[in-house]
């Protein structure tokens, strides 16, 4: 009968609670406690029923193509045969196994100093031991341990203050952010083919974002538009340039629309989405992306694709190095995360782009959170733009659970003790960890993976093979943690992550939305766990005075902390083996590098000639781009260390040391946020450019009779432009005028002589 069905007490439950009970609740370490059991149940029968009439119930976000073929797999199987000799995942199993086999020794040792009856005892442990499978987190603790996976975390709700003040509506925008609830696909007016496509991909109804956005796209309008992450934005600009496509076929090969996205994965996840809604039409796409085969996208665009999906950087290497490519016949230009295309990193190459673009265009800015950077391009690219929010720029999923760790001042180094307990005792799969930079995420992958946990990894210092391979692991679900840095904050949707965590707070609110929006997309349920110094409190007040939904604050045991921070630090050699191991195997390939060129360059006996010796040109020179680095270089030195002799001090002692404590780890990562939220304040402070605002109409007149001035004779004489007085100005001065004035001239004592042809 399609009811929902009542959960038993010892059902397990995936949904978590998303309750705003007051009172405190006791989470065990699998999150499976008896109390909370009946709440997890309502939750979860709330979140089937409210995502039931947008999505069906077999719905997911499938990275299957129209020619049966996944979208990674398309990706990496341009990139095979650039894999490293070992996986990091292979150095951190040889060093686990070598300290294994010390211990082993060690142990054995020991137990031959003792009597033959504990010796043979002991040796029968030991093969048992040996057998065990080398996956089980629990072989790495002793039964000594156990009491750490046992004892409960404390979790209560964070009280919530009321804004004070609501936000401004901007004027420049013709707002259009309401919408009619009851719109389906089918009453959008959109093609057949189009249709087709959505009900193969399981789209039920659309979303409010979808609503709001497709009607007006169809118009042909400019949209500014910002809604939550996970509600279909992708969906909601991709529908209406594909109508327009099917509706006018084009002439000739040109390229009609482009799509810019900030990241390599967002692109090739775009593009994906874009091929399975037109599967079942003519429209071609092309992808354009950093880390892919350059000669294989140039012969694409060669062809001349309607759709392109790139990346700001190699859509301007393209433009510059293939003559045939151009901008000028793009019809509609769409910037998907518009608030991270516009910032200080990607400032010069939107710029360029834009340039390059038909100013004759329709233009679509999207985004979960909107900055002043898009409003300042929305006022100079867009014409008679549309305003759609249809949630605030600091709006979070609706089935999202925030939770909170309070880190003490003088605890700072306690992060990573509390993000390891949290992995191994509470959230052991299907979890995102972000970190502030690379260095961290890479530590904390090799930390975890020692640790026995399935691991992998995100980040800018990786290749494109190895991205690409971290994400299709994470999907197919051989790891369970993805340690990633903000690389991975932006539109990616995974399907299945129920919690990210945050080992520190991003630079600002809006970061934060992006990175907890990994989770809960859909109208599925998802949690967030952010750890939270008392530097970063301001941000914590600000989140909790926006939310919509109670949040929780979590209280790990202090000894549970304590026995993760000693475990870590008996791990410090193994880190350092695998680190070491690392660079050993970098410089092998650097050698190998050097001697093979060598022997390439004496077999032709001379240097490289031809294509693969020709440079591909930029917009800017090297000196420019050296120039620009150098400054943002000093801006950021400049800015975290003007006036502050406690971060310079910082910075120099770190220099000298050659290992950082936990605590100055913290704080460079907190130092890192600093930096960017001090750059953005100053970008923030500076004059605001001026807008090309529409003209008021003008306030209505109060209701009731108005009194007219009353203008003097020389007023009314000069401001007359009537019909009659301008006739009467060419012809000269009537008899009666010059009589009146001649009277007037005797009684003064002068002589009047008309200059009139009269």
């Amino acid at each position: 009968l399609g009811l929902v069905g009542t959960i038993a007490e010892g059902d397990v439950v995936p949904v978590d609670s998303e309750s705003g009970d007051s009172e405190d609740e006791e989470v065990g370490p699998g999150g499976r406690g008896r109390r909370g059991a009946a709440r997890r149940g309502r939750a979860a029968a709330l979140a089937h029923r409210s995502s039931r009439g947008i999505f069906s119930a077999d719905f997911v976000f499938g990275e299957t193509e129209a020619g049966g073929e996944d979208a990674w797999t398309a990706a990496l199987r341009q990139l095979r045969g650039k894999k490293a000799a070992t996986t990091l995942d292979e150095k951190i199993e040889k060093v686990r196994q070598k300290r294994k086999l010390q211990e082993r020794e060690a142990k054995q040792a020991k137990v031959k100093d003792e009597d033959a009856e504990a010796e043979d005892a002991q040796t029968k442990k030991e093969c048992e031991d040996c057998n065990r499978d080398e996956e089980d987190v629990e072989s790495e603790y002793s039964l000594d341990d156990e009491s750490i996976f046992t004892k409960a975390d404390k979790v209560k709700v964070k009280e919530k203050r009321r804004s004070k003040k609501g936000e401004e509506t901007e004027s420049f925008f013709e707002d259009a952010s309401q919408y009619d609830d009851n719109l389906s696909f089918q009453d959008m007016n959109l093609s057949r083919p189009l249709l087709k496509a959505i009900t193969a991909l399981g789209f039920k109804q659309p979303t409010p974002i979808q609503k709001a956005c497709i009607p007006v796209g169809l118009l042909g309008k400019d949209i500014c538009a910002c809604a939550a992450t996970g509600t279909g934005k992708t969906a909601a600009f991709i529908l209406p340039v594909l109508e327009r496509l099917i509706y006018k076929p084009r002439q000739a090969p040109i390229t009609r629309v482009l799509v810019l996205v900030p990241t390599r994965e967002l692109g090739i996840q775009v593009h994906s989405v874009t091929k399975q809604l037109a599967q079942f039409s003519s429209v071609t796409t092309c992808l354009a992306v950093g880390g892919l085969d350059v000669k294989t996208q140039e012969a694409a665009l060669r062809s001349g694709p309607d759709i392109l999906i790139a990346t700001p950087g190699r859509l301007i290497d393209h433009l510059h190095n293939c003559p045939s490519f151009h901008l000028s016949s793009v019809e509609v230009l769409i910037l998907d995360e518009a608030d991270r295309m516009l910032d200080e990193y990607f400032e010069e190459q939107m710029k360029e782009i834009i340039r390059l673009c038909s100013h004759h265009r329709q233009t679509m800015l999207f985004s979960a959170t909107m900055t002043e950077e898009v409003k300042d391009l929305a006022s100079v690219s867009l014409k008679n733009p549309v305003r759609i929010f249809v949630n605030s720029n600091t709006d979070v999923a609706p089935f999202l659970r925030q939770e909170f760790i309070r880190i003490r001042p003088n605890r700072e180094g306690d992060r990573e003790a509390i993000v390891t307990a949290l992995l191994t005792r509470t959230f052991q799969d299907h979890v995102m960890l972000f970190t502030q930079t690379k260095k961290q995420a890479h530590r904390m992958h090799i930390l975890l993976g020692l640790m026995g946990l399935r691991v992998g990894e995100l980040h800018g210092n990786l290749s494109q093979t190895q991205r690409l391979e971290s994400l299709r692991r994470f999907k197919d679900e051989q790891i369970d943690i993805l340690v990633a840095t903000d690389v991975a904050a932006r539109g990616l949707d995974i399907e299945g992550v129920k919690t990210v965590i945050n080992f520190t707070m991003p630079n600002t609110i809006k970061h934060y939305v992006h990175r907890v929006g990994r989770t809960a997309r859909a109208g599925k349920a998802g949690r967030s766990v952010s750890l939270v110094g008392e530097e970063e409190r301001k941000m914590l007040k600000e989140i909790v005075k926006t939310a919509k939904t109670a949040v929780k604050a979590r209280i790990l045991p202090q000894d549970v902390i304590l026995k993760f921070r000693e475990k870590i630090e008996n791990l410090e050699k193994d880190i350092y083996a695998v680190l070491c191991l690392e660079r050993e195997e970098r410089e092998m390939q650097q050698s190998e590098a050097q001697i093979n060129k060598a022997k390439k360059q004496l077999e032709t006996g001379k240097k490289e000639t031809g294509s693969e010796s020709l440079e591909r040109s930029w917009f800017q020179t090297r000196e420019e781009r050296k120039k620009e680095k150098l400054a943002k270089a000093l801006q950021e030195f400049d800015l975290a260390l003007r006036g502050k002799k406690k971060r310079k001090k910082f910075v120099q002692d770190t220099q000298k040391k050659a290992q950082m404590t936990p605590e100055e780890r913290s704080q460079f990562e907190i130092l890192k946020s600093q930096m960017y939220a001090e750059r953005l304040a100053k970008r923030n402070r500076r004059a605001k450019r001026a807008r090309a605002l529409p003209e008021e109409e003008p306030a209505a007149a109060p209701a009731g009779p108005k009194k007219k001035k009353k203008l003097s004779v020389f007023d009314e004489e000069l401001t007359n432009t009537s019909r009659k007085a301008l006739k009467q100005y060419r012809a000269g001065p009537s008899f009666e005028d010059r009589k009146r004035l001649g009277i007037a001239q005797r009684r003064k004592g002068g002589n009047f002589k008309s200059k009139s042809r009269y």
